[in-house]
C-alpha cells in the first residue's frame, strides 16, 4: 500500500463522530477510512482531564499502528483534552482536531445570540475559553452543559418523545425566546439536530463543526501530499471497543450521509 492510499484514521468517544466520518466521506470519497468509536468508555465528556487524554492516546495509538496517514480527533472533549500533545507525539502525522463552530455562528448572526451547547469538560477546558474570547464582543454567547444527549445517541435514540420531553427540559430557559444560533459543540449532537431545532424552533439556525473539520482535513492531506488518488472508491472500516456497537455505527453512518 503505497503512502496515498492508506487510511485516514477517525475516532471519537463513541458514535457520535460517525457524523463527522459523513462529512468526510461526503468531500473525500475516494479516500480510505478506518472509524474508531470508544463507546465502552463513553461518554468522555463527565471524565477528568487526565483519564481522556489517557483514552485518546490509547485510541490515537491503535490508529499508528494500523498505518493511518493521519488522525481527525471526531470528538470535541478530546480535541480539547489532546489535540496538542498528540501533535508534539506524531511530529510526522497530520492530527486534526474539532472544535465547536462558534466562528461561523456568531459571523452569520453580528450581534446576535449564540448559544454553545456542549459537553461539561468540553466547557470547561482552556481550549474552549479562548475559541469563546475571540468572539465574545461581538455576539452575545451563552453556554449550555448537555450531559445527557451522548447517552441517548449511544443507546441509538435519535428521534422519539423521550428525547424530546429531555431536551424540552434542558432546553426550557431557551424556548420562549429561542437564540438566533446554537452550536452543536459535540459530535453527537447532530444526530438529534431535528429534535433539537423542533424545540428551538425554525428562526434558530444550526451550527456544528464536521464540514469545518472535514475541509480542514483535505487541506493538511493536500499540503503534506497524502490525498489518494481520484476515481476509486474508498473504503470504510468501522471498529468499536464495544463490539456491539458496530451494527449501530453502520446505522448511524446512512443517516449522516444524508445530514
Amino acid at each position: 500500500m503505497t503512502a496515498d492510499t492508506r487510511p485516514i484514521g477517525v475516532f471519537d468517544s463513541g458514535v457520535g463522530g460517525i457524523s463527522v466520518l459523513g462529512e468526510l466521506i461526503k468531500l473525500m470519497p475516494n479516500e480510505n477510512f478506518i472509524y474508531f468509536g470508544d463507546s465502552r468508555n463513553a461518554p468522555y465528556g463527565t471524565k477528568p482531564h487526565e483519564l481522556v487524554r489517557e483514552l485518546t492516546f490509547a485510541t490515537a495509538s491503535l490508529l499508528i499502528e494500523a498505518q493511518c496517514k493521519c488522525l481527525v480527533i471526531a470528538c470535541n472533549t478530546a480535541t480539547a483534552a489532546a489535540v496538542r500533545p498528540l501533535r508534539e507525539l506524531y511530529p510526522k502525522v497530520p492530527v486534526i482536531g474539532i472544535e465547536p463552530a462558534i466562528k461561523p455562528a456568531v459571523l452569520a448572526n453580528p450581534d446576535g445570540r449564540v448559544l454553545v451547547m456542549a459537553t461539561p469538560v468540553t466547557l470547561g477546558e482552556d481550549k474552549f475559553h479562548r475559541l469563546m474570547a475571540k468572539y465574545d464582543q461581538m455576539a452575545h454567547i451563552s453556554t449550555l452543559a448537555c450531559p445527557g444527549i451522548v447517552e441517548f445517541v449511544e443507546k441509538g435514540i435519535v428521534e422519539g418523545e423521550d428525547l424530546d420531553a429531555y431536551l424540552r427540559k434542558l432546553l426550557s430557559e431557551y424556548t420562549d425566546t429561542p437564540p438566533d444560533a446554537a452550536v452543536l459543540g459535540c459530535t453527537h449532537y447532530p444526530f438529534v439536530r431535528r429534535s433539537i431545532s423542533r424545540v428551538l424552533g425554525k428562526n434558530t439556525d444550526i451550527y456544528d463543526g464536521g464540514n469545518g473539520t472535514a475541509r480542514e482535513t483535505r487541506h493538511q492531506l493536500e499540503l503534506h501530499g497524502l490525498l489518494a488518488p481520484p476515481g476509486q472508491n474508498g473504503a470504510i472500516t468501522i471498529r468499536n471497543s464495544n463490539g456491539q456497537m458496530v451494527g449501530l455505527s453502520l446505522e448511524l453512518l446512512e443517516i449522516a450521509r444524508k445530514l
